[in-house]
């Protein structure tokens, strides 16, 4: 009976590795771990080990450049908003290294700083606004300098200093009052001088454009 047993033992274990040898039916191929979502996260979120869990998805399911180890990306910021679940890949990642703003600065644009009295409920990243400047003196007249620009983030808040991104206040970027709200625009480096040098002359106001 013992003997009978160890063959029936031996001969399970041969039989299973073979079931695993086979391909698989499905064509799914076998789960792989990767990083999901631990909750709905926000563009510009600099990512915590809580923010993250691990799963498993069917390797033909799994999305190109999928990460599985959460060193790779604690520290780092979303490029783009994930709902609860939805896998991590390297393509939605800032640049390792990279600050809570810079890191969602594409090449070949700046991030521009505007301080603006509106509440930060009316706004969101992704919305897009036009920087209106407003001269004084002689010929007092107001001007549409930059039209459609993207809002990258929010720092600070009209109520009361609230911090954005990596814990970073309005006060941090533009010297202004903790009370107002700085807007940061996605422009091309010349409307980034164009706003910086109008700043020095005039009054910069936002208007809200419609979504695309």
């Amino acid at each position: 009976m013992i003997l009978a047993a160890i063959i029936a033992v031996t001969g399970g274990v041969a039989f299973g590795r073979y079931l695993s040898s086979l391909p698989d039916p499905s064509g799914e191929g076998p789960l792989r771990p990767v990083l999901l979502a631990a909750f709905a996260l926000e563009r510009g979120r600099v990512l915590a080990e809580t923010d993250l869990r691990t799963g498993h998805v069917p390797a033909s399911y799994l999305p190109p450049e999928a990460l599985d180890d959460p060193r790779r990306a604690v520290g780092r910021t979303l490029l783009t908003r994930l709902a609860a679940g939805e896998p991590l890949t390297e393509t939605r990642l800032g640049r390792a290294g990279g600050g809570p703003v810079g890191s969602l600065v594409p090449d070949g644009f700046r991030a521009f700083p505007v301080a603006s009295s509106l509440p930060a409920t009316a706004l969101r990243a992704g919305d897009r606004v036009d920087v209106l400047a407003t001269f004084a003196g002689g010929q007092p007249h107001t001007e549409t300098l930059v039209a459609g620009a993207e809002v990258l983030t929010l720092l600070g808040s009209s109520g009361g200093g609230a911090s954005g991104p990596g814990g970073v206040s309005a006060t941090d970027v533009s010297g202004g009052s903790e009370t107002e709200l700085t807007v940061m625009l996605l422009v091309t480096p010349e409307d980034a001088e164009r706003l910086a040098y109008a700043r020095a002359f005039a009054d910069l106001a936002l208007s809200i454009a419609p979504t695309p």
